[in-house]
């Protein structure tokens, strides 16, 4: 998990591995700090991501639910991606095609 500098407003999440509810604390204290600090935008790096599963979405539902600006930037793998379509979540979400696409949303 890394974190960027703010970038016009924006901060970066890269998100690296597999998320699962024993991994995700990394995860939740970098969404903590960007929701303390005024970035107008959260972008997650999910395109690194080799597995997620519900507690991930669980998690990424409620960065959607604070209504915070957020994108995932991709491409997402393919068994994130069956997830998001088998739960609608893909319905949700912002998805970009990588970092930079996500940054000029």
């Amino acid at each position: 998990m890394t974190v960027s500098p703010d970038i016009d407003g924006a901060r970066v999440i890269t998100c690296t591995g597999e998320f699962d509810q024993d991994t995700l604390e990394p995860l939740r204290q970098a969404i903590a700090g960007a929701l303390a600090d005024p970035v107008r935008t959260i972008v997650l790096d999910v395109s690194t991501i080799t597995f997620a599963d519900s507690s991930m979405l669980n998690e990424l539902i409620r960065l959607w639910r604070t209504g915070r600006p957020m994108v995932l930037a991709g491409p997402l793998n393919p068994q994130m991606a069956r997830l998001f379509e088998l739960t609608s979540a893909d319905q949700l979400f912002v998805i970009a095609d990588s970092v930079e696409a996500a940054l000029t949303l």
